[in-house]
């Protein structure tokens, strides 16, 4: 296969293999002493084009913020990532801010004038033996919640640990990778030192990202002439029965930032504890396997209702769960996210 672009510069052994990976591309080491000073010298169609080059082991959502960050402060360079792996929500971001990237498992986009090269790699994750840093999921993700919820706010462990009930060692493991990952600064000393957030568009990327939530679903059917009237049904039988529970998705996003599209089915989070028998009983519906207008959620404990709010009357889900569900929603999910997140959070 005759090489189609052809990178020059001086790399590292881990990004030097990540390169010579990558089909229709060479690599070379600088040829011209006008190029001293450059990290690297991009060659396509006849063309030379000095370019900024990083290299990391490692990049999600809040590492390509900090790269998008740093690209405008020099914003006539190009800049290369090289990534032994890189997320599909952190490859989006590098995307839309036109950031170049080559990674290890084979994802490539870079978009210069007169050039694009663009492959589909694998998203599988490789294991390095090394202990990962709390994934923003379950308990930990909640500390994201809490950040993103309340971001002027200082914080001292304790005072988070106790928010989010919490123990304070996860709290604390919690804050320090996210003060590795930049998106959370550390202000003072000994019993002064506070964490507060410094980034929150990267914060609610990293944790939109890495939430993985499998709740069990139990879909029903009840009778209603519309959403609205059906949204009526469900929440006033659960409130009676006296079940916790938070609208989520399309449902609660048409509350808070309604958006020209139909609701035919509501998703409502529930408390662990509620059998879904029981569920179905108190709104007057039936379990379905097909045709269902409802679902609830559960998962093994309450975390996806903490910090829900009363709306226009309704108990819905705190505006980052209701974004980080849209994400996850096959019905046309993502173009929604995008509209809430302008509309409801603003960032």
């Amino acid at each position: 296969m005759t090489d189609l672009v052809k990178i020059e510069g001086v790399f590292e052994s881990e990004a030097l293999r990540v390169l010579r990976e990558i089909p229709g591309l060479a690599v070379a080491p600088l040829s011209s002493a006008n190029d001293a000073g450059v990290d690297a010298v991009i060659q396509f169609a006849g063309e030379r084009k000095n370019i900024a080059v990083q290299f990391k082991q490692r990049v999600n959502a809040a590492n390509a913020w900090q790269l998008v960050h740093e690209a405008e402060t020099h914003p006539d360079m190009p800049l290369l990532l090289v990534a032994g792996e890189s997320t599909e929500e952190s490859r989006a971001i590098l995307s839309r801010h036109g950031i170049a990237l080559v990674d290890g498992l084979g994802n490539v986009h870079i978009k210069l004038p007169g050039l694009l090269l663009h492959l589909e790699g694998s998203s599988r994750r490789r294991s390095s033996g090394r202990a990962r840093p709390p994934r923003l999921s379950g308990k930990s993700g909640v500390v994201a919640q809490a950040l993103l919820i309340h971001p002027d706010q200082t914080w001292h462990i304790k005072d988070l640990a106790e928010e989010t009930d919490i123990s304070v060692g996860l709290a604390h493991r919690v804050l320090n990778r996210l003060e590795d990952e930049k998106v959370v600064t550390t202000e003072g000393t000994g019993p002064k030192k506070v964490r507060r957030v410094v980034d929150s568009p990267a914060l609610l990327d990293l944790w939109a990202e890495e939430e993985n939530s499998q709740p069990t679903r139990s879909p029903g059917f009840v009778l209603a002439q519309t959403p609205q009237q059906l949204i009526e049904k469900v929440t006033r039988g659960l409130e009676r029965a006296e079940i916790d529970h938070a609208l989520t998705g399309a449902a609660a996003a048409n509350l808070i930032a309604p958006f020209v599209t139909a609701v035919p089915i509501i998703e409502l989070w529930v408390t662990a504890l509620a059998a879904p028998d029981e569920l179905h009983r108190q709104v007057g519906g039936e379990p379905v396997s097909d045709g269902a207008n409802v679902i609830f959620l559960q998962e093994k404990d309450d975390t996806p209702l903490v910090f829900r709010e009363k709306r226009k009357g309704r108990w819905v889900s705190n505006p980052f769960r209701i974004y980080a569900d849209l994400l996850r929603d096959p019905r046309r999910g993502r173009e929604q996210a995008k509209h809430f997140r302008r509309e409801a959070i603003g960032y």
